[in-house]
């Protein structure tokens, strides 16, 4: 990789992707390989949403590589209560790290940002936009489940709103994946995330129903509704779990089906299903660790190993 930032997941070529993941199964296999690494080495989580996964498996990942956090905390307790602009709020927080990651609610937020700073920046989700290290560890447990090329990726639920399903469709048209987007009408992908994916050659396959395809399906990613992103708490009401994934559900997939969630989830899959072998989730959730030292060593070293 030879990024200075990680805003999308439209930056990644199929060799920065296969760089990052095999890296990152380095990684798992024997974490002493990068232990003190980084020693030294601060990263500030500035989170203006709140996070679980994300946040928690950055700050594990940089202690992982010999690293320390730092945290902006909450927008209540930070001084953008007080009005102070983004630009502002990353221009001071780089004097105090060597690197940083990012949320926000505004779409285009971290981009605007790295623009102001001279550290490696990552974008941890801004608004509906992108997510793109979450991408990375999607496509991680993706890799470890059914492989990376000739496979069938069935992603149903949220496609308007949410940012990790506008990240991953996009790296996935590095490698040789049928696509197929599964939800209500109001809920589809946004028309320009729609223009990107024939723009990178992909056909986009949408549907209503998952039944007609889930035979083909070698992994299912199953989002949540996202009331958050609602403008229109009505428009949420009239969507809200009509697309639901349980036990009985499945009786069409095939055996070697990979279940995945970016989580959290609200009520979209059966905890039933958790006892299936199916369910990858809590394990891709695991996978944020590995994939995220593996990223954070490859902008901290300057694309090269030390």
């Amino acid at each position: 990789m030879r990024h200075d930032h990680l805003i999308s997941a439209a930056q990644l070529s199929r060799a920065d992707i296969e760089a990052v993941l095999d890296r990152a199964a380095e990684i798992d296999d024997d974490p002493a390989t990068v232990r003190e690494r980084h020693a030294g080495t601060v990263l500030a989580l500035c989170f203006f949403e709140p996070s679980t996964r994300t946040k928690m498996s950055f700050d594990t990942a940089m202690k992982r590589l010999g690293g320390e956090t730092i945290d902006m905390g909450s927008v209540e307790s930070s001084s953008v209560k007080k009005g102070e602009s983004l630009a502002d709020t990353v221009r001071v927080i780089e004097g105090y790290a060597d690197a940083m990651v990012l949320r926000h609610p505004s779409e285009g937020s971290a981009k605007m940002a790295s623009e102001f700073v001279g550290v490696p920046l990552v974008n941890a989700g801004d608004g509906a936009g992108q997510h793109p290290s979450q991408t990375l560890l999607d496509l991680y447990t993706i890799r470890e489940n059914a492989g990376l090329d000739d496979i069938t990726v069935g992603i149903m639920g949220d496609l308007k709103y949410g940012r990790t399903v506008h990240s991953l469709s996009m790296a996935l048209t590095n490698f040789d994946v049928r696509q197929h987007f599964v939800s209500p009408e109001s809920l589809r992908l946004p028309r320009s995330v729609r223009y990107d994916l024939h723009e990178a050659g992909a056909q986009v396959r949408e549907h209503e129903e998952l039944a007609g395809i889930l035979p083909e399906l070698d992994v299912l990613y199953v989002t949540r509704i996202q009331r958050e992103r609602f403008p229109d708490e009505r428009e949420y009401r009239e969507v809200a779990g009509e697309y639901q994934i349980d036990p009985e559900t499945l009786d069409e997939a095939k055996e070697s089906l990979t279940v995945m969630h970016p989580l959290p989830r609200v009520d979209e899959i059966d905890p039933a299903v958790d006892e299936t072998p199916h369910a990858q989730y809590f394990e891709q959730a695991h996978n944020g660790v590995p994939v995220r030292m593996a990223l954070l060593d490859a902008l901290l070293s300057g694309g090269e190993r030390r």
